[in-house]
């Protein structure tokens, strides 16, 4: 029998047992791993699948392996990307673990041989080249360029290269032995030039390394960016001319360093501060503009106009939400409700000034765009609806008109909750709406997982194609959309 307090949401709540020991809420439910890798064809599918989305839909996440000593949190689990590809009418899942470092060490030993993000990595094999014992699971995001997917990880390290159709791991990607640092989760693709954009930090470095990796596969530029002391930035923004890379108000906690232990902390008395540097310039030439404390995991989109560069983000005003129950996790269980919105910063290049204001409020994150635009104005955004629930759920799809400010929604239903949802171009597809959205959706009351295809242009009208899964999809972090003619 559970146990209830008024201030423990009730989901934690039928988490823990009477006599205090407690599941953990990440490791249940729609969170809950999977522990089989599937290829499947011939899917039950209600509606019709559209005969001009042809691609592959890849989204990655957390699955646990093996059962490891101490807390687990969300970020612990091991990588596993879940893939639909889709081929004139026909659709086909597939779903395998990113073959990492550790994962090759811990199938060895055949059990775990790593702790969480949440205990003392001391005993840990190793981690990742910063000196950071956590395990690198490649459980973050997938970037595609030059025809693989890389698989990455939050607190940077190895981009892992994957093949976009099979799902092989094909190893830790080092560019043709020309790599000279870890990558951060979210480098970005530049489609036009065929570049790759990137940066990474540590806990002990006080700055970034930025660095641009070329259409031959190649790194072709590295720089050092300063910074006042370790910092942990996720996210990065690029235009034509210009990098855009962060200085945000959530540091590391030195003394928790010092003891072996890895935390982190919101400084409130600090600015957000935002380099701005040319695509090829040096860490000297780097502008800094200031704003309004907050922490960002993600950007929607930046380009510029006239002297001034726009970008447009999802911001967290308060990243470290205190807890407001008694909970073995409930630290945790906090910092991963986030409250974000769209916002838009404005720096201007001759004045040095920054502006900013939020374009909506609802609680809205994990943004996506038409690809082939990165870096130049787009129309459309489509972002993923925060559920008001006590864990990290997406209840819906949100489409901002960034011409009009007006907005469109798609509720996914009472228990179903989705994913990052990327638009797809259909065939011969002309702007960014001009496709569909496509997302896995967990069904709590099936038990089982669904793929979504909704038309980009007209998301109230519901999916176009739901395609049945025997197995969930569990609960997981980024996606992306590969073309046909991307993958030939």
């Amino acid at each position: 029998m559970s146990t209830h307090t008024p201030d423990q949401p009730i989901a934690v709540a039928r988490a823990m047992g009477a006599d205090s020991s407690f599941d953990n809420p990440y490791l249940l439910g729609v969170y809950a791993p999977v522990q089989t890798e599937l290829s499947l064809e011939d899917l039950e599918v209600i509606g019709e699948v559209p005969r001009d989305l042809n691609g592959v839909y890849l989204r990655n996440g957390p699955n646990r392996r093996f059962d490891a000593p101490g807390r687990y949190h969300m970020f612990d689990g091991d990588g596993m990307i879940h893939a639909v590809h889709f081929d004139g009418g026909k659709v086909r899942y597939r779903n395998r673990w990113v073959r990492t470092k550790a994962f090759h060490e811990e199938s060895a030993a055949g059990k775990s041989l790593w702790t969480g993000l949440m205990e003392n990595p001391e005993g840990n094999p190793f981690g990742n080249g910063h000196g950071l014992g956590i395990k690198d699971s490649a459980n973050t995001d997938v970037i595609f360029h030059r025809g693989q997917v890389l698989a990455t990880w939050y607190l940077c390290g190895d981009p892992y290269a994957v093949d976009p159709l099979s799902l092989e791991t094909l190893g830790a990607q080092d560019f043709l032995g020309t790599f000279a640092g870890d990558m951060m989760a979210h480098p970005k693709a530049d489609e036009r030039t065929g570049e790759l954009l990137w940066f990474d930090y540590g806990p002990d470095m006080n700055y970034m390394r930025y660095g641009i990796i070329g259409p031959d596969g190649t790194q072709t530029h590295l720089t050092q960016v300063d910074l006042p002391g370790p910092r942990l930035p996720h996210d990065m923004a690029i235009t034509e001319n210009y990098t855009v890379l962060m200085d945000l108000p959530l540091v590391q906690d030195q003394e928790a360093r010092r003891n072996g232990k890895y935390r982190i902390f919101y400084d409130k008395s600090l600015v957000s501060r935002f380099a701005v540097l040319p695509r090829y310039g040096s860490g000297a030439e780097v502008r800094w503009f200031e704003a309004k404390p907050c922490y960002i995991y993600h950007v929607v989109n930046s380009w510029e106009e006239g002297t001034k560069i726009i970008m447009e983000v999802c911001r967290v005003k308060n990243p470290q939400h205190q807890s407001t129950f008694e909970h073995p996790l409930a630290n945790m269980l906090a910092y991963m409700r986030l409250d974000a919105q769209l916002y838009r910063y404005e720096f201007d290049l001759v004045t040095g000034q920054t502006s900013e204001r939020p374009i909506d409020d609802q609680n809205i994150e994990f943004p996506s765009m038409d690809q082939r635009i990165v870096g130049v104005p787009h129309r459309y955004s489509y972002n993923m609806s925060l559920a008001n629930e006590p864990t990290l759920l997406f209840d819906g799809i949100v489409r901002y008109d960034s011409q009009t400010g007006e907005k469109e929604s798609y509720q996914f239903g009472a228990g179903r909750w989705g994913s990052e949802s990327p638009f797809a171009p259909r065939d011969g597809s002309t702007s960014d709406s001009d496709g569909y959205l496509v997302t896995f959706v967990n069904d709590e009351i099936e038990g089982r997982g669904e793929i979504l295809v909704l038309a980009a242009d007209d998301l109230a009208a519901g999916p176009v194609a739901r395609i049945k899964l025997p197995q969930s999809v569990p609960a997981g972090f980024h996606a992306t959309w590969i073309r046909a003619d991307q993958l030939a």
